[in-house]
């Protein structure tokens, strides 16, 4: 179904996040839990999705997601995080990201929704 590599420095939210997308049929090919690990190991494991916290302890999730679009120009990326878009202002918008997830939400479903609409914009 898809190929996705998680970015959280929350091992509790990466061992939920990963258990719903294993159970809905996706691979998830590898975790990090801060912005350079994810750097380093996404380009080898090669994604469809990457599922990125905003706010990482040592970069920023927007420049992560930036550097990414460099380093595996075909995975695309879906921002989450403990917070509402909103709070980000215009940031979530002028980025690369296909998709916005609030943590508040996390369920099989919406990861689901989520990471198939990221798939279906990365084709267009």
């Amino acid at each position: 179904m898809g190929r996705v590599f998680i970015v959280d420095d929350s091992a509790p939210f990466r061992a939920v996040a990963r258990a719903l997308l294993e159970s809905g049929g996706y691979e998830v090919v590898g975790d990090a839990a801060t912005g350079a690990e994810a750097l380093a190991a996404a380009p080898v494991a090669s994604p469809d999705v990457v599922l990125l916290d905003v706010a990482l302890p040592d970069l920023d999730g927007f420049a992560v997601c930036r550097e990414l679009r460099e380093t595996v120009p075909g995975a695309t990326v879906v921002f989450c995080s403990v917070r509402d878009a909103e709070h980000y202002g215009d940031a979530v918008d002028q980025s690369s990201a296909a998709g916005f997830l609030p943590k508040s939400t996390l369920s099989a479903e919406a990861l689901a929704l989520v990471v198939a609409r990221a798939r279906g914009a990365e084709r267009r």
